[in-house]
């Protein structure tokens, strides 16, 4: 005869039989054929002897784990395949289940989906920075291939999350930040609000315990005084709907205690003064029903002004679709309806889970499964632009957070953009070639600068020119992840081609002044391949194009490339041509003029004039070679560039003017003036007379004196331009002194 005490010890035991077995699971799995049930069947089978013996932290066995994973993905309704992965989720992982093994016992899809959890089970999102971002990569390319990998992840977290009491308190903080900064912002992206208001809960309950304890009980004691006046409200609407022949199914809303902490923090308020504690959906038939229905509770109760929100008209970027208002209720309580169609309602509260769960009840039926695919799909246009994690991390973090704004193009097109989006972001959400030529923009009809920022309503006009590229000061101000990706991917494609352009001239020019001729290493010559191989494997670079590039940027030295060459040339018993090292001047290549690198402007951002002395056409001019900066041009007699070449001279090539430029340089004036009422102008009018574009004014910081001194920026076409500007300038009546101005170095 058994003791009472064993028999005890039995009742927990027989409830963690009753929740490791398939009939804790069976009774959601209605929606399936008999078939994919005996396939879900199987995979519980394997997974239940996989884990066998484990167990949790709890003491249960590890198998109930699985189990109420597949029971959350079974509400949501997915596949039979999604169905065996969240069952077999940890197999690999933990039980040294090995992925061609499930491939031969469960199919393809089953192990890849096990295959991409079980990359994310290995992730730490506490790790230093670059671990954290490279982690974050993978997530979302997990789930950008196939969104049920993200499914079954969070079904996973939220199940992790409800027992995470059963866990050491040390792991609390972790697991609860990482829930509340990476995994609730996916599911709200995503649109499963129901699982987005859990995580965040779960985190702030576990994060903040005696925070949460603490609003628990005043939330309490706030619904024992209220639930009168809610009940009141409720039969009053029930009565009116009926009035109006208008079937509705009507259910209470009560805020989240983590969205209730988070109102307060924000808003320096007290708990009594957070009003909209509650609210009430409305589900109707159809979607003019809903309209017909604000119109009903807007007879009844005073709206609160300025909180209608039309979210069927123009959708959240989620998907999301209700109609919002705030009603001034008896006794001055604010309370919050919603107004939904039944379909609506199922996308509000499972997001892009609600593709399997519409097409369980409407198999005909595609509309829900484009819900999240638009941001899925820009995940993978950045991921192939942006190889550095940390930039692929910098550019999704702003789209997880999507308070938006909707703006129209010229044909009424509605667009949502990120709160705090400007017309670049708007130009590139368009197309990227209209963001790369974009050079102007009309809002409302109204010229506007490009940064300015998109508000509801605006309707936006993006002006192109077909020799328009991205100026890098866009990503000063730029909020979308996909423009961020696509200026910085135009901009290093840009820097590369122009690097290796500059490498090609310079190498040719150090060649020659070794005697040799560049087409003697012409590439599509087959006897220079083998000299070519040699170079590279001297350098250590990849291709020829590789070696040009890092000569451009200042990572390898011309000469010393060139030399080498010579060597090179020396063992296949070719010899330097002594006429050509001797002859002052070079006319076989265009860019090279007495052994010098021709520079007339067009070089682009892999040649730079250095903003201490601010060189023009005219100028004695030398060239640094900047590591990883490309070419840097300075005024021969600058400060800087001889404590440079004092340094590093090694690094100094010989550069020149080309005879036409092809564009101005910009230069500093100092202009001493007399202050006085319009003097500013009048030197403004000057520099304009004498054709000079004003680049910038600086006139300091220091109250104003009888001399005051103005810096302008100007751009000039050379020398013979800035002396006529000078002299321009020093016939204005109250300018005193005007020279051109240069860093002390």
């Amino acid at each position: 005869m058994l003791s009472p005490v064993v028999s005890n010890k039995s009742t927990p035991a027989a409830a963690n039989a009753a929740a490791a077995s398939f009939a804790a699971l069976t009774a959601k799995l209605d929606y399936l054929s008999a078939a994919d049930i005996e396939n879900v069947r199987r995979a519980y089978r394997f997974a239940d002897e996989a884990h066998l013996g484990q167990l949790r932290n709890s003491g249960e066995p590890y198998i109930t784990h699985p189990i109420a994973v597949a029971q959350q993905c079974a509400e949501w309704k997915l596949d039979a395949q999604a169905l065996m992965a969240a069952l077999l989720h940890d197999a690999i992982e933990d039980c040294g289940v090995t992925k061609p093994e499930l491939i031969e016992r469960f199919g393809a899809p089953v192990a890849e989906l096990v295959d991409g959890l079980t990359k994310l089970e290995k992730l730490e999102f506490n790790t230093r920075e670059e671990n954290q971002a490279e982690s974050f990569r993978k997530m979302l390319l997990a789930m950008a291939r196939d969104v049920r990998v993200i499914l079954v992840k969070l079904a996973d977290r939220t199940h992790n999350m409800r027992t995470l009491g059963d866990a050491p308190h040390t792991k609390w903080t972790r697991i609860s930040r990482e829930t509340l900064d990476i995994y609730a912002p996916i599911a709200h992206r995503l649109g499963l609000n129901t699982t987005y208001r859990e995580l965040q809960d779960l985190s702030f309950r576990h994060l903040h315990p005696w925070r949460y304890a603490t609003l628990a009980k005043a939330l309490l004691r706030a619904r024992g005084r209220r639930r009168d006046v809610i009940k009141r409200v409720q039969s009053e609407v029930e009565s009116a709907f009926v009035n109006a022949h208008i079937p509705v199914h009507i259910y209470g809303r009560e805020k989240t205690l983590y969205s209730i902490y988070r109102k307060m923090d924000e808003k320096h308020l007290s708990f009594a003064q957070v009003t909209d504690l509650y609210g009430f959906r409305i589900i109707v038939q159809d979607l003019t029903t809903c309209y017909t229905a604000v119109g009903v509770l807007h007879q009844m109760y005073k709206p609160f002004p300025g909180k209608f929100k039309d979210y069927i008209a123009i959708p959240k970027i989620n998907g999301y679709q209700s109609l919002h208002t705030t009603l001034v209720g008896p006794f001055g309580t604010n309370i919050e309806f919603q107004m939904r169609t039944e379909a609506m309602h199922v996308v509000a509260e499972s997001g892009v889970a609600a593709h399997w769960l519409y097409k369980a009840k409407n198999p005909d039926s595609d509309a829900s499964q484009r819900l999240g695919a638009q941001w899925l799909q820009s995940l993978l246009d950045i991921q192939q632009e942006t190889r550095d994690a940390a930039e692929f991390w910098d550019h999704v973090k702003i789209d997880l957070f999507p308070e938006a704004v909707y703006v129209f193009t010229p044909k009424s097109q509605i667009m949502a953009m990120p709160r705090g989006a400007t017309i670049v972001d708007f130009a590139y959400a368009i197309h990227s070639d209209v963001g790369h030529r974009a050079v102007a923009a009309k809002v409302n009809g109204e010229q506007v600068p490009l940064r300015s920022e998109l508000h509801n309503g605006d309707v936006i006009e993006v002006i192109t020119a077909p020799v328009s590229s991205p100026n890098p000061g866009w990503l000063g101000f730029v909020r979308t992840g996909k423009a961020r990706s696509k200026i910085r991917q135009y901009l290093k494609t840009m820097a590369l081609e122009e690097s290796q352009e500059l490498g090609e001239k310079m190498l040719a020019q150090a060649l020659r002044a070794e005697g040799i001729d560049r087409e003697r290493l012409a590439e599509d010559d087959e006897a220079n391949h083998t000299k070519w191989e040699k170079i590279l494997r001297f350098t250590g670079n990849r291709s020829r194009a590789d070696l040009l590039t890092d000569i451009g940027l200042g990572k390898r030295i011309a000469s010393m490339v060139a030399k080498r060459i010579v060597t090179l040339l020396a063992e296949t018993g070719e010899k330097p041509n002594v006429l050509l090292m001797s002859r002052e001047r070079y006319t076989a290549h265009e860019s090279v003029s007495q052994g010098a690198l021709v520079l007339d402007g067009s070089e682009g951002t892999s040649v730079q004039f250095a903003t201490c002395c601010r060189p023009i056409p005219g100028d004695g001019i030398v060239g640094y070679l900047g590591q990883g900066e490309g070419l840097v041009v300075h005024t021969d007699d600058c400060a800087i560039a001889k404590r440079l070449q004092n340094r590093d001279s090694e690094r100094f090539i010989a550069v020149d003017w080309s005879d036409e430029p092809v564009r101005t340089f910009e230069t500093d004036l100092l202009v001493t003036v007399s202050n006085g009422k319009g003097v500013l102008a009048r030197v403004a009018a000057a520099l304009s007379s004498a054709e000079a574009d004003i680049t910038h004014v600086d006139m300091g910081h220091e109250p104003a004196q009888d001399a005051t001194d103005l810096r302008f920026g100007v751009a000039v076409r050379d020398r013979i331009h800035l002396a006529s500007v000078l002299r321009s300038v020093k016939r204005t009546p109250s300018v005193l002194r005007v020279q051109r101005a240069k860093s002390a170095g």
